[in-house]
């Protein structure tokens, strides 16, 4: 691929798949808020795989953010492989009672910036005939839990017709819809993971290689683990009415 811009790149899933990446040689750009702790995770990235990263600083639920990750996807001088749309958060709140400006910028960061930067990076990698773009969607995508599932369903469907789209361009599009991860995810939105047992938690390292390897392969939808496969398919083909009612709002984990 030989180089990759990841949003969301300082830690969880984003991490991971930057250490896939950089192991693999590939340059990398990484992508995150906070400025000094990804500096920080970009030097370690030199010094321990020798490979050349860049650290850029933005918020994805800003305009001016996402202009500047766009940007740096359209440059031409140093041309970007991979395209790795990880950056999100959960809400930790209802959609009724809750604060819409956190709604708004949820959509902003799971939505908006997914739409802009893949508008960004596409012209480009087709222009180039090759190139891929990983969406992280969430298993949450087949569910009814409120706002999140609805950007992750978003980000599931809109990755599958831009693969249309591009069919035949050399360029890869693929969303990769995990389960449950030992992240920091479920921490900072106050939702004890210890409720789930833990059979139920992938790797984010495997993760991490089943989504690189999807787009590799040219797989449009990659869904990590042989429990979480077989449990997408029961999804899948269960009425809606049904999901409502076993995995609806209620199923989120919050006290």
């Amino acid at each position: 691929m030989g180089s990759a811009l990841i949003t969301g790149a300082s830690s969880g899933i984003g991490l991971e798949i930057a250490w896939h990446l950089a192991a693999e040689r590939n340059d990398l750009v990484l992508v995150a808020r906070d400025a000094a702790r990804l500096e920080e995770t970009a030097e370690r990235m030199r010094q321990v795989a020798g490979v050349r990263t860049e650290a850029l600083a933005a918020d994805l639920s800003t305009t001016e953010g996402v202009e500047a990750v766009c940007t740096r996807l359209r440059s031409q001088t140093r041309p970007i492989g991979l395209l790795v749309n990880n950056a999100g958060f959960g809400l930790g709140q209802d959609f009724v009672g809750g604060s819409v400006e956190r709604e708004l910028e949820a959509l902003d960061v799971m939505v908006r910036a997914v739409l802009m930067t893949c508008h960004a990076a596409a012209p480009g990698m087709v222009m180039r005939g090759g190139g891929g773009i990983l969406n992280v969607a969430s298993m949450s995508a087949l569910t009814a839990q409120g706002t999140y599932s609805a950007h992750k369903a978003w980000v599931r469907t809109f990755s599958e017709g831009l693969a249309a789209e591009l069919r035949g361009t050399g360029v890869n599009v693929t969303a990769v819809c995990p389960g449950l991860v030992h992240t920091r995810f479920h921490e900072r939105v106050d939702v004890d993971a210890g409720q789930w047992p833990a059979a139920a938690f992938i790797p984010p390292n495997v993760v991490a290689e089943e989504a690189v390897e999807g787009v590799r392969r040219g797989r449009v939808i990659v869904t990590p683990g042989l429990r979480y496969r077989a449990l997408a398919g029961v999804l899948r083909l269960s009425p809606r009415s049904l999901i409502r009612r076993i995995a609806g709002p209620g199923i989120s984990g919050r006290g």
